[in-house]
């Protein structure tokens, strides 16, 4: 059997920077075989400059909006945002193929091995089915009215399809966000999630805590463009996260998507459900998604003091100028320099892979496993520079 052996300034396993002077050894086809010291690993070794890394995993991407890429303008703030994707994700379907296609490459070429999908209808099977990427398909529900049985139903439609498709392990229904889902959806999502991973955009303005808290606030103004009526909806004077997470009791593990607003008491609040429940809770960011939309950042630093298992997204490109792990990173150390770049490279690697339940395959270099092999160049003292780039070996 051949293989290929790379040695590089850096090598991160998915968890920890090692030694210099260790060699990754992988089989042609990327299963990794061994890391050993350089000393034992013999000739033909690949000298790199720059930090070799697992393939990155984007744990929160809306595929099917990338036709959006520059229609919604920056700073527009989270509803008037939604508004204008609602208004404007119809499109002609050569380029809206055309687009899912290219977001798919353009994924693929900077480094990511897995991304966790959002999907509002069956547009990107296509692109999947031959796709060199793992997608983990989350079919989206949205529905803030009573009348929910029928229209899950289309749903549950959508979520066939993806079976049908050969996605059927890695498939879930999700709310799409407690400002779009009724306690009554949520319990029909709830009763379809045993054993699944979900995920949901969490507190990512303000106006979400204003309407559990009050029933108040700019969401008013997005039901009212909906012409969605909800006088039956009853505010608790509690946070959203505090008010919907015990309905999604029955999920294997949730995915937090962006988190901008949360707090100490809504981290407090998740320990407990996560313990009595025994559910694994995954916080995602997607910084640059939240800077295009309301120029706001999660509290990542708190988020790390208390030990919360983070991965990171990239949201879609109607809220981002790419597709791009590294490019979430980078902004993420721009804005928080006291996180460690080791840390920032599990939350994209080994983290991500738990997340999404692809560690069996993906977020470590480990003896049977196929990764994926990045390098990150440009290199300055252990540390990226705004010039580094990620460029996939394997």
């Amino acid at each position: 059997m051949s293989y290929r052996k790379f040695k590089a300034d850096y090598i991160f396993d998915g968890k920890e920077f090692l030694d210099k002077h260790y060699v990754l050894v992988t089989q042609k086809n990327g299963i990794v075989e061994n890391i050993i010291d350089e000393k034992k690993a013999g000739d033909d070794i690949e000298i790199l400059e720059g930090i070799l890394s697992p393939g990155f995993i984007n744990c929160h991407c809306h595929l099917e909006l990338s036709h959006l890429k520059n229609v919604v303008e920056r700073g527009t703030g989270l509803v008037d945002f939604l508004i204008k994707v609602v208004s404007n994700r119809k499109g002609i379907k050569e380029e809206i193929e055309a687009a899912i296609v290219n977001a798919d490459n353009e994924m693929y070429e900077n480094g990511i091995v897995g991304v966790g999908d959002i999907c509002n209808s069956t547009d990107t099977i296509f692109q999947k089915r031959k796709s060199k990427i793992e997608y983990r398909n989350f079919i989206e529900v949205l529905g803030f009215n009573e009348q929910s049985k029928e229209r899950f139903q289309n749903y549950i439609n959508v979520y066939n399809a993806y079976c049908d498709a050969g996605f059927e392990k890695n498939t879930s229904i999700v709310p799409h966000a407690p400002y779009t889902v009724s306690n009554s959806m949520f319990n029909l999502i709830n009763n379809f999630s045993a054993g699944k991973i979900v995920s949901i955009h969490n507190q990512e303005t303000l106006a979400e805590d204003e309407l559990y808290r009050r029933k108040a606030g700019e969401f008013l103004k997005l039901y009212q463009f909906l012409n969605i009526n909800i006088d039956f909806f009853k505010p608790c004077n509690k946070s959203s996260l505090q008010s919907y997470l015990s309905l999604l009791d029955k999920a294997k593990q949730i995915l937090l998507i962006h988190n901008t607003f949360t707090t100490q008491e809504d981290i407090d609040f998740s320990v407990e459900q996560s313990k009595k429940k025994n559910q694994n809770i995954f916080w995602c960011l997607c910084v640059n998604a939240n800077l295009y939309i309301e120029n706001k950042l999660p509290p990542v630093e708190l988020l790390q003091k208390n030990n919360c298992n983070i991965v990171i997204g990239t949201d879609s490109y109607s809220s981002n100028d790419s597709l791009n792990i590294l490019d979430e990173i980078k902004t993420i150390q721009q804005y928080f320099p006291s996180i460690e770049l080791k840390d920032l490279l599990t939350w994209a690697t080994f983290n991500g892979a738990k997340a999404l339940n692809m560690e069996n395959s993906f977020g470590i270099f480990e003896k049977g496993k196929k990764p994926g092999v990045n390098l990150i160049s440009n290199i300055v003292n252990g540390n990226l520079s705004d010039t580094s780039t990620i460029k996939r070996i394997l």
